[in-house]
């Protein structure tokens, strides 16, 4: 299983993942394909993202079930904890805290 959500994507990067996946929400991608293609796929959200933000997880056979990679600016970022990834979340930053 794989699962590929992005945020503030350019609409071609969204019709490219849409052509390898099925896109069950906006923004939200599903498949089931092979760790070469999930690579491929990943690769061509690298190259697209722009400004926006993506996160893909996979199924693998860890303590978790899954893996997953981050991409873009985003107050959600990975950490590690005792060989286990979590996700922390980065304060907002506002005018004032500048």
């Amino acid at each position: 299983m794989l699962v590929i959500v992005l945020e503030n994507a350019p609409p071609r990067l969204r019709g490219r993942l849409a052509v390898w996946l099925l896109e069950v929400r906006a923004g939200v991608y599903v498949g089931n394909y092979s760790t070469k293609v999930r690579e491929s796929i990943w690769n061509q959200v690298e190259a697209g993202i722009e400004d926006g933000n993506a996160v893909m997880m996979w199924r693998t056979n860890n303590e978790a079930g899954f893996e997953f990679v981050t991409l873009g600016a985003n107050r959600r970022m990975p950490t590690e904890r005792d060989g286990v990834r979590l996700v922390s979340f980065h304060p907002e930053v506002t005018g004032g805290d500048l």
